[in-house]
């Protein structure tokens, strides 16, 4: 599939409710007929250190929600919530396919300012989705600020990053979407919510996407919604051809 259709859904998320939050996006997503559609960083909950409290297991009720959401939807449907495995916490990114395949990434990089290292188990292993014949490579907010992590090594299309991302530091996410997108020459998608948490955050969105050129193919604002762009898998191919960026980086492994 050469064009496909991205949902960002830019939403305030209600503290610790979940309930009350898959509620919410179901009203927001009932209509939706993108290819993907991409939640924020804990969509569940907001980005809490309850985890204990709060935690789900794969076989809960979020993880059918997501599984059913994206059946209906015939979509690729992203979110992270907080998953309990055996005695481990995980800032768990969960994939739903509309074929009803489940797969999973855990987050990386832990905020460590906010101890989420201290409550939650980072992930060792990078995921790469192959859908309708595009290669994506799905992270977690503080991961954009590794370039080695999300460096692209496997030609991938398309990189997605959620986040919890606060107003204070949105300069921040702003350009390593940017950079993030121009140094891997691929489309770069990034979801953030809004408003105030439990902890008296501050949030103001500024979901977007970006092209390989790091051109914005669509940006949110602070407002609530959902908001959809189509992007191409040929002008990124053309792109490519006619600038070998890629092939000159450097190879190195992670360790």
């Amino acid at each position: 599939m050469d064009n496909i259709s991205v949902a960002l859904v830019q939403s305030d998320i209600i503290w610790e409710d979940i309930h009350q939050n898959l509620s919410n996006f179901d009203e927001m997503l009932w209509a939706s007929d993108a290819d993907i559609v991409i939640l924020p960083e804990m969509f569940t909950t907001g980005f809490s250190n309850h985890s204990k409290e709060l935690a789900v297991t794969m076989n809960s009720m979020p993880i059918q929600w997501m599984h059913d959401l994206a059946g209906r939807l015939g979509c690729l449907l992203i979110g992270s919530m907080i998953i309990k495995e055996k005695e481990n916490y995980y800032n768990r990114l969960i994939v739903t396919l509309p074929d009803g395949t489940i797969q999973t990434y855990d987050k990386r990089h832990l905020f460590s300012l906010s101890n989420e290292g201290v409550f939650y188990q980072a992930g060792t292993e990078r995921l790469i989705i192959d859908y309708n014949g595009w290669k994506i490579a799905p992270f977690i907010c503080y991961d954009l600020r590794f370039p080695v992590w999300s460096r692209n090594t496997e030609e991938v299309d398309l990189m997605i990053y959620l986040a919890n991302w606060p107003e204070k530091r949105i300069e921040h996410w702003n350009t390593l979407l940017k950079a993030r997108a121009i140094e891997n020459q691929c489309y770069v998608a990034g979801v953030n919510r809004i408003g105030l948490d439990g902890n008296q955050l501050y949030y103001n969105g500024q979901s977007a996407i970006y092209d390989f050129w790091g051109e914005q193919q669509i940006y949110t604002g602070d407002k609530q919604g959902l908001y959809v762009a189509k992007i191409s898998q040929q002008e990124l191919k053309n792109n490519r051809s006619h600038y070998s960026f890629l092939q000159d980086r450097d190879n190195f492994e992670l360790k």
